[in-house]
């Protein structure tokens, strides 16, 4: 079994057949792997900058999945929670620390994977009778 830094996104893109979401899990799972292993030899390498781009990236094709109408109103707080989860992510890797690299990816994961899912949620609700969405 291969170790994997976003499996609750990677399921969430299959199960909401988001193919440039999951293409780019993908993609940053493998950078998450390649840097978590410059993060224990100890290197400095310019694999840490790819991570970072590789997860602006994953959040844009997140974003773009999701639907700006909904990213901006009623996924708002998936927003800020995916932002802040990246925030920690970068901080970690920009200080090296392993321990706090691995946490972040969780709570990274777990925010990618939720606004997914909730998104998704939203999409297949019928509108209540009356209301105007």
């Amino acid at each position: 079994m291969t170790a994997t830094f976003l499996p609750l996104t990677i399921d969430a893109a299959r199960r909401a057949d988001a193919p440039e979401v999951l293409r780019n899990a993908l993609l940053t799972d493998r950078a998450a792997g390649e840097c978590w292993t410059v993060l224990l030899a100890g290197c400095d390498f310019a694999t840490k900058r790819g991570l970072d781009a590789q997860l602006r990236k994953l959040s844009e094709a997140t974003a773009e999945h999701v639907g700006t109408r909904w990213w901006f109103a009623d996924g708002t707080m998936h927003r800020k929670r995916v932002a802040r989860a990246q925030e920690n992510l970068v901080a970690a890797i920009a200080e090296g620390d392993g321990q706090e690299f691995a946490l972040a990816f969780v709570g990274y994961d777990n925010a990618m994977a939720g606004a997914v899912v909730c998104a998704g949620i939203g999409k297949h609700r019928r509108p209540v009778e009356g209301s105007t969405a």
